[in-house]
């Protein structure tokens, strides 16, 4: 028993020892948050004078061993570092400030990875829920217009949940979408544009989000940057985060009403001369002639001067047209929010706000409810979570736009200013027109209409699981779900459609996205390295169910499709499925060198089954070189980086069922027979394959993009610039062709297109002065893009999309039609025996749509409580077309065509070959070139004060005895200055037809976009 003395011995010294050692340590619990009690993920927690150290979990909290007395410190990105005494404390909350001179700026990155700014290969840019909130936008893309470099957003109309559209770095593609994927908190959700039978635009579907909810967005432009998000990434990505709860116990409610006054920016008409034309009265031809519009009726204004006109000896009533039928839009916002945290780790945000805006059309409007939850909590001490909830109910009715017979605006501005348009009826029930063939404008309000409602749902749950203090996985699941039922109305006795006709629309949507990742961040030494794995299914289901009823038996606004004498109905089911495996390893040296490598194979049911999968990737460099700086330079300059790019993207811009050709339905209804034979025929159907032959063969566009770029940082941070320049190249793009009628088909789907896209973006922020209360904050945008079609198909060398065209050696979206016939010697006008210019048997190449630069200036000056924001929008350069002069030319409308008086055309005679000296009348003149569309061809130029905000927050010490946390008043104004040259109509951004390619490029009797003032009250309790 002797020898075993000394083992127990030295057991009972290690056991006693173990047991002091574990005495002097603890387990401390603790979380970390923001100023407003938001906890802050991420941060770093180290022991002070030992490598111990961990980082907090998604919801700010943290557990660490640490000896008695000991001393944490706390660092985050962006905030400034803390020291904190454990003392005998078992759990602390841990408060970090801001940092206002920080360089390490976290942003929301691809798949909602946060990461330091300083540390990214690619250009992104964000906005703020201030700057968004100045806008007093319903729609957050119009919010966002002219504020980012390398992205262009156009709205359509003005009329109330109209369609914007946003493009980053160019088109990617000839005929398929070009709009930037919409990802909201990691989920991505449908922005298609929806609602429109008629003709018009409808609404985009981001239209649903309340901007209110917002925190952030983050526009990601290069392939580098959304390689990540597979297929729909290549045309760019706008992450937008959304609002959390704060750490605070005592609920913070936030409530806000704004209310917005509207009025109409209109084309100029003349208002000079009635209605009337030139008239055979015996014989002899008369100019001017007047037309009462009742006992004769014209299309034309071409009648006598209304100073001097008289009807049994008393002068003709001038009306303005336009004035007297559009009306002050009013825009109510009411809005209540409320956040707060129940318990250590978990938070709240909820709110509900409602949008009422009455249109500057009468009857038009657009109604949105929108509720939105947002609930983080810690489920054990290892899982977080988050589930969020978003609902929106959106009511709109439209009137139709554009130059189709039922259109009150196209009637409205060629409406003689001679006519008085009430009654509406006549005795026998009939319409009261000026003319034939067009609806009294005010009849169309009570009679055709489309009204529209929306549901919409956006579930999320985010689940992340802390393995180790280096290891996370995350499992995110979310839906976008929203069923939208469309009614069009048409009642009897209209211009279109005599009969009346009904429309009656359920469009369902159902998209389930899931994401599962692992994430891994480790620091070796000076190496900061992380690793990402993960895994992507897109399941994303259509159904499109209309039914149509013309012939009406029942006046008097009955919309059931039961009241039409002949029905049809249709039907589309369209089921697409995405699966995707990605990969990401950044690594950091030293804060210094900077490397992130992707990679994604991604498989689609859309393409061919051998073309279905396919690989791409990117790889992507950063310099930090201020690290290298000696102490006076880094004095100057605080930051500066340069980075390079190199990705190479998939996009499965494809159709559903474009492999196969499917068979439709004949019907007399639609007026199609089978060997004369009408359908159906002795109770049996008939079918006919469609005339557009699938193509089994068709695989995924490819964009291929350079990048490389600089960021700089100095004086103290006051001044900072990023320059971007980019090379995006685009091959195997999806293109329709022509095919020989005796294949039975007469079109199909092709792999061939080719594309190039040059650009250069530069983004300015400076604060000229800082003193005392006064700031002032200056950012300025410049993007400016070079684009070419390279090559469609063989020897095909022209593609139509819409009313614009694609053309080898040209860029994309370039004007195509008649042009004005020209001296080849000296490009002059060709002038005819008559004295008239006419238009070239060739067609020609009229101009480019897109713009030749753009650019963005905004000014934040704060002083005290008082705050003064403005922004100036501008473009320069591309084209529209001006179809409201086009035909206002022929009718005699434009304000321009007042100048009515003799005239000799400049140009060279074909008679003699020599100058022009045969003069003619005005309205000879202005009907001659109606016909001619390069007239009407015109520079959509313009610069914009888009935006000005006078705000004011009530100091403290007003409010410190009401129930009163905070208080603010802000005065807005939109659109307040539009300076446009080359332009005759109202505001040259108008895409009347909606966002689709095809629909850009032309001004034709839309509703008018609104110049408005708001007036907002938010306050705290």
């Amino acid at each position: 028993m002797q020898p075993k003395l000394p083992g127990v011995i030295v057991l009972t010294a290690t056991l006693f020892l173990f047991t002091s050692t574990w005495a002097q340590n603890k387990l401390l619990r603790g979380k970390i948050q923001d100023e407003n009690g938001s906890p802050l993920p991420k941060a770093s927690i180290m022991v002070k004078g030992s490598k111990a150290g961990i980082s907090s979990g998604d919801d700010g909290s943290f557990e660490i061993n640490v000896p008695t007395n000991a001393t944490l410190v706390i660092t985050a990105i962006g905030y400034n570092k803390s020291e904190v005494k454990t003392a005998a404390q078992d759990f602390v909350t841990i408060t970090l400030s801001p940092d206002d001179h920080s360089l390490n700026e976290v942003v929301v990155t691809a798949l909602g990875v946060k990461r330091e700014k300083r540390n990214l290969t690619f250009s992104s840019q964000e906005i703020k829920s201030d700057e968004l909130g100045r806008a007093k936008e319903p729609n957050v893309l119009n919010a966002m217009t002219g504020k980012i470099a390398g992205v262009q957003i156009t709205s359509s109309t003005g009329a109330p949940g109209s369609s914007s559209r946003i493009v980053v770095r160019g088109v990617t593609s000839i005929v398929g979408n070009n709009e930037a994927l919409i990802v909201i908190d990691g989920i991505p959700i449908n922005n298609a544009e929806t609602g429109a039978v008629n003709n018009g635009p409808g609404s985009n579907r981001l239209l649903d989000i309340d901007p209110a909810i917002i925190e952030s967005v983050n526009v990601l432009k290069g392939a580098a940057a959304t390689a990540l998000y597979g297929s729909a990434g290549a045309r760019g990505v706008v992450m937008i985060t959304t609002k959390t709860g704060s750490g605070s116990k005592k609920p913070a409610i936030t409530v806000s009403q704004d209310l917005s006054f509207e009025s109409g920016i209109f084309a100029k008409v003349q208002d000079k001369y009635a209605q009337g034309d030139r008239k055979d009265i015996n014989g002899v031809i008369y100019d001017n002639v007047y037309y009462d519009g009742d006992a004769d009726k014209a299309s034309s204004s071409w009648g006598p001067l209304m100073d001097t006109l008289r009807v049994n000896g008393q002068p003709v009533q001038k009306r303005n047209q336009v004035k007297d039928f559009f009306q002050t839009g009013v825009t109510s916002t009411s809005a209540i929010s409320f956040s707060g945290s129940n318990s250590p780790g978990s938070s709240y945000f909820a709110s509900y706000s409602y949008l009422d805006q009455k249109g500057i059309v009468p009857t038009s409007y657009l109604k949105r409810h929108a509720v939105f939850t947002k609930f983080t909590t810690k489920l054990t001490d290892k899982i977080a979570g988050t589930f969020q909830f978003n609902y929106a109910n959106n009511r709109t009715n439209r009137v139709p736009e554009g130059y189709n017979l039922e259109s009150p605006i196209w009637t409205i501005y060629a409406a003689p200013i001679s006519w008085n348009p009430f009654p509406t009826v006549n005795t026998d029930g009939t319409q009261r027109v000026y003319r034939f063939g067009r609806n009294n404008p005010y009849w169309v309000l009570d009679n055709i209409y489309t009204h529209g409602t929306v549901n919409r749902f956006l579930p999320a749950i985010t689940l992340n699981y802390t393995v180790t203090d280096w290891l996370n996985i995350t499992e995110r699941m979310g839906a976008d779900l929203y069923a939208e039922q469309v009614k069009y109305f048409e009642a009897r006795g209209s211009a279109g459609n005599p009969n009346g006709l009904i429309v009656d629309r359920t469009n369902t949507f159902r998209q389930y996205n899931n994401d599962l990742i692992i994430d891994a961040h480790k620091q070796f030494n000076k190496f900061n390295v992380q690793l990402l794995l993960g895994n992507n299914v897109l399941s994303t289901y259509t159904q499109n169910v209309e039914g149509r009823g013309v012939g009406l038996s029942v006046t008097g606004g009955y919309d059931n499709v039961a009241n039409a004498s002949t029905q049809t109905y249709s039907e589309k089911h369209y089921l697409v499925r995405k699966t995707g495996f990605y990969s990401q390893a950044n690594f950091d040296y030293n804060h210094l060198l900077n490397l992130a490598l992707t990679g994604r194979y991604d498989g689609s049911s859309v393409l061919a089954k051998s073309n279905a999968f396919y690989p791409y990737g990117s790889a992507a460099a950063g310099f930090v070189f201020s690290e290298l700086l000696g102490p006076k330079l880094s004095s100057v300059i605080n930051f500066g980086k340069v980075r390079v790019s190199y990705a190479s993207v998939g996009n499965d811009n494809v159709d559903a069922y474009s492999l196969t050709t499917p068979y439709l339905n004949v019907s007399s209804a639609n007026n199609n027979t089978i060997a004369g034979i009408s359908f159906p025929f002795q109770e049996q159907n008939g079918f006919l394959l469609k005339d557009v032959l699938g193509n089994p063969f068709l695989k995924n566009e490819l964009v291929r993009e350079f990048e490389t770029g600089i960021e700089i940082k100095a004086l103290n941070n006051r001044i900072g610039a990023e320059v971007s320049w980019f090379n995006k190249k685009v091959q195997d793009g999806l293109i329709p062709v022509t095919i020989s009628p005796a294949t039975g088909y007469n079109q199909t789907t092709i792999n061939t297109a080719r594309l190039q896209t040059k650009g250069i973006e530069i983004l300015l922020n400076a604060n000229p002065v800082r003193a005392g209360k006064f700031n002032w904050d200056l950012i300025f945008s410049f993007t400016k893009l070079d684009n070419k079609v390279l090559a469609l198909h063989d020897d095909l060398t022209q593609v139509n999309v819409g009313f614009t065209n694609a053309i080898v050696g040209q860029p994309y979206g370039v004007k195509f039609g008649t042009r004005f016939a020209r001296d080849p010697r000296t490009g002059q006008l060709l002038i005819n025996a008559s004295g008239l210019p006419f238009a070239d048997p060739q067609q020609g190449i009229l101009g480019n749509i897109s713009p030749d630069w753009l650019a963005g200036l905004t000014n934040n000056l704060s002083y005290g409580p008082f705050s003064l924001s403005f922004f100036f929008d501008m473009k320069k350069g591309g084209v529209t077309e001006n179809n409201v002069d086009g035909y206002g030319y022929f009718y005699g409308t434009p304000k321009v065509t007042e100048d009515r008086g003799m005239r000799t055309v400049a140009g060279i005679s074909t008679v003699d070959d020599k100058a022009n000296t045969v003069a003619v009348k005005g309205q000879d003149y202005w009907r001659q070139v109606s016909g001619i569309v390069e007239s009407v061809i015109q520079d959509a130029t313009y610069i914009k004060l888009r935006n000005v905000s006078i705000g004011y927050v009530l100091p403290g010490k007003l409010i410190q005895k009401t129930p009163l946390k905070s208080a603010s008043l802000t005065l807005t104004g939109r659109n307040l200055w539009i300076h446009s040259p080359h332009f005759t109509g109202g505001d040259p951004e108008t895409n009347s037809f909606g966002s689709s390619n095809g629909s850009l490029g032309l001004y034709s009797f839309s509703t008018p976009t609104a110049r408005s003032v708001n007036i907002s009250l938010k306050i705290g309790l």
